[in-house]
């Protein structure tokens, strides 16, 4: 599968400069992060969360996980994780659970964990299981635009 069609214009219209890097198939970040050679902390995964108020995208690297407690009390919501019958709805140019990292380009509120910010590089979805997308982090800053940017993680025992 090629770029989502969404990406790819969202990455166009934000002047971005990227690459490509196509893997096997895989169904989950770390899996992608080991079968690409990448160390997980520079890949950006997406959690689809949401509450009577409506959707919200959260992005951490693939080598912490989502404290939803922290986050809640951050931002002051109750939330919970979207039905993956769900996702076809808000990703609709991406493969179920192949969640894309970038919510502003799905129109979604989105905030990232702050510890992707340390990372010289980033990589993430394509929206499909077999390709990423690499960005300079001050691209992925560009991308996240109006995103709020918080601690909202903890590190997985690797």
């Amino acid at each position: 599968m090629a770029i989502a069609g969404t990406i790819r214009r969202y990455l166009k219209d934000k002047g971005i400069d990227f690459d490509v890097v196509v893997h096997p198939h895989t169904t989950s970040s770390l899996l992608t992060a080991e079968t690409a050679h990448i160390d997980p902390a520079k890949i950006a995964k997406g959690v689809a969360l949401e509450d009577e108020h409506g959707v919200l995208l959260a992005v951490l690297p693939a080598s912490r996980e989502l404290d939803l407690h922290i986050l809640e009390n951050q931002i002051g919501r109750r939330l919970r994780l979207v039905r993956e019958a769900r996702l076809p709805e808000l990703f609709p140019d991406c493969q179920v659970g192949a969640v894309p990292a970038l919510g502003p380009a799905y129109g979604l509120d989105t905030i990232v964990d702050e510890s992707l910010r340390t990372q010289d590089e980033v990589y993430f979805e394509a929206g499909d299981h077999e390709e990423l997308i690499h960005v300079r982090e001050d691209q992925f800053e560009k991308l996240m635009a109006g995103s709020q940017f918080q601690y909202f993680s903890h590190r997985l025992d690797l």
